[in-house]
């Protein structure tokens, strides 16, 4: 027997064994979901926090999630991070069904055809986020940025912002050092003057500017930075009904806070260490809005097209065409 048949008779060996195995595992899947069915164990629903601050974490507090799954025979798994673009990893391998994101991890995803709906707004975003410089240095407007370090969270919101808001004063990012940040290391960084520029979204910037330890540049134009309410396509396929009943949960979260500023401040203050009345400001700054209003399409796809020119998106695409109202408007109308 020739060595190229040989070659040829273990490469088939291994291409029906590899098959037998997965027609094996699929089978094994089915049987194990008929199981769960008809033994009625609860499904899992993973809810992943961006941030420290929201709806989810005031609906977490409250065990309100616990409570509405619980009827449907489901059950919580929570996750956390401190940005979209980790959030985006865990989503696109199967461990987040539902969560946020802020516009620039939302664009991102989408560009790359990551399995997720867009199902809700969270708000406006009119006032969270900024660029900060230290208060007592040479930075005094946009155009102070030419040649300047600059600390940023790449690929969230923040940098999204600093694409539009140097736009808006002639400048691209190519005028600027970018240095890719965290923002718990931003806020070390910026702390330690390492860096000219911090641009952030709430709680950093307020907290600092508050303090006393920094500057928000001023932008001539107002900059709107909506975030989306995702689900993962496959989970929202397969489980519409604990989809509605998230919105459900989170709409009740976002009504609670907006008519109770002082108790939710206190809950975020335990969560973030900071000053309630910092957070106060915060929340009643920037209200939840669950339903995308024509001023919000038109800031996302601003956003859209503006990042596709600079070669951050391969290409732009129509936002609208993104947004899948029918689960809100199923949850609305309860």
């Amino acid at each position: 027997m020739g060595k190229g048949y040989r070659k040829y008779a273990f490469g088939l060996f291994l291409a029906v064994l590899t098959t037998a195995l997965l027609t094996a595992c699929s089978s094994a899947a089915g049987k194990t979901n008929e199981t769960s069915k008809n033994t009625g164990s609860p499904t899992t629903v993973n809810i992943a926090l961006n941030g420290k601050m929201g709806p989810l974490v005031i609906a977490r507090e409250k065990g309100w999630f616990d409570q509405e799954f619980k009827g449907l025979n489901a059950k919580v798994q929570w996750s956390e991070f401190s940005s979209g673009p980790p959030l985006l990893e865990s989503l696109a391998s199967n461990r987040v069904d539902l969560s946020f994101l802020g516009d620039g991890a939302l664009i991102a995803g989408i560009d790359k055809s990551l399995p997720f709906e867009v199902i809700g707004q969270t708000s406006s975003g009119e006032s969270n986020v900024r660029i900060l410089v230290q208060k007592n240095g040479d930075i005094k407007s946009i155009t102070d940025l030419k040649g300047k370090t600059v600390g940023v969270a790449l690929g969230t919101t923040a940098q999204v912002y600093l694409i539009k808001a140097l736009k808006a004063h002639a400048l691209t990012t190519g005028d600027v050092k970018l240095i890719n940040l965290q923002p718990d290391d931003g806020q070390s960084a910026f702390q330690s003057k390492k860096l000219d520029a911090w641009v952030v979204w709430n709680p950093y910037y307020l907290n600092n500017v508050e303090n006393g330890n920094a500057i928000a540049l001023e932008v001539n134009k107002k900059i709107l930075a909506p975030g989306a309410i995702i689900a993962r396509t496959g989970f929202a396929k397969d489980h519409p009904e604990l989809v509605k009943a998230f919105l459900k949960v989170y709409k009740k979260a976002a009504d609670w806070q907006i008519n109770n500023p002082e108790e939710a401040s206190k809950i975020y203050s335990n969560k973030t260490k900071l000053s309630p009345n910092i957070i106060k400001k915060i929340i009643t700054a920037d209200k939840p809005n669950l339903l995308f209003t024509e001023d919000s399409i038109k800031a996302q796809q601003d956003s859209i097209d503006t990042l596709a020119s600079v070669g951050y998106i391969k290409k732009t695409f129509n936002f609208k065409e993104q947004i899948h109202n029918e689960f809100i408007d199923a949850t609305l109308k309860k």
